[in-house]
């Protein structure tokens, strides 16, 4: 049985960091232009990555049933952990994605439970991958964030097995970036995207995922 992963917080904030420094040279190769992380996005998704390190030390299965409130945690702290809002609009962007997340019945969370169960036996990569696709395409699973929480769901299926956590850096900006473009305007509903374009797009997330596995980001157990 796999020893789940540990995660070495200063490690993945440097690289994060080191990201955010090459972002004009990270642009330059990028088709659409991203807006660089600040500082603000980088100690939230931090603070999002301790999260799931949480869940992992504590044996929260994500996705158990019951469990989904613990994605509109991962999701709350992503996008507003540090953000300078008040008490009332905190309370009022939680809500609306709450609403959103549950009401959803076309690309909602139950829809999500059901791809997992009809790829329960593919590899931990594609099992990763699928769920980042699945969130990206259209309908989202979130109203925002769905990038950044993607990638720590898909860090935290990759740590239940053993492995290292999905950390953009410069190297890996590209290759993670230009299929999520495209991926975020596909949908999950339409025949063609469903069945071929989105598979498609799985296999290289998950590619990505094997290959960019870097122990450093792992404490030594």
């Amino acid at each position: 049985m796999e020893t789940p992963s540990r995660l070495n917080l200063a490690q993945i904030r440097s690289c994060l960091v080191r990201t955010q420094h090459q972002f004009k040279h990270i642009n330059a190769e990028l088709t659409v232009k991203k807006t660089p992380p600040s500082d603000e996005v980088i100690a939230n998704l931090l603070s999002g990555y301790a999260l799931i390190d949480e869940f992992i030390a504590e044996g929260i299965d994500l996705f158990k049933y019951g469990n989904s409130h613990f994605f509109l945690e991962l999701n709350h702290t992503v996008l507003f952990e540090h953000a300078p809002v008040s008490a009332t609009e905190d309370a009022s962007q939680f809500e609306a994605t709450e609403n959103y997340f549950y009401q959803n019945q076309t690309a909602g969370i139950g829809q999500l439970m059901e791809w997992l169960n009809i790829h329960d036996h593919d590899s931990v990569w594609k099992q990763a991958a699928g769920i980042f696709t699945f969130m990206l395409s259209q309908p989202q699973l979130f109203l925002e964030g769905n990038h950044r929480t993607g990638s720590l769901i898909m860090s935290y299926v990759l740590m239940k097995k053993g492995h290292a956590p999905f950390v953009l850096s410069a190297e890996n900006a590209r290759f993670f970036f230009e299929p999520a473009e495209m991926t975020k305007k596909r949908s999950k509903n339409n025949l063609v995207d469903d069945w071929l374009y989105l598979p498609k797009q799985t296999r290289k997330f998950a590619c990505l995922l094997e290959k960019e596995q870097d122990k450093a980001f792992v404490l030594e157990q």
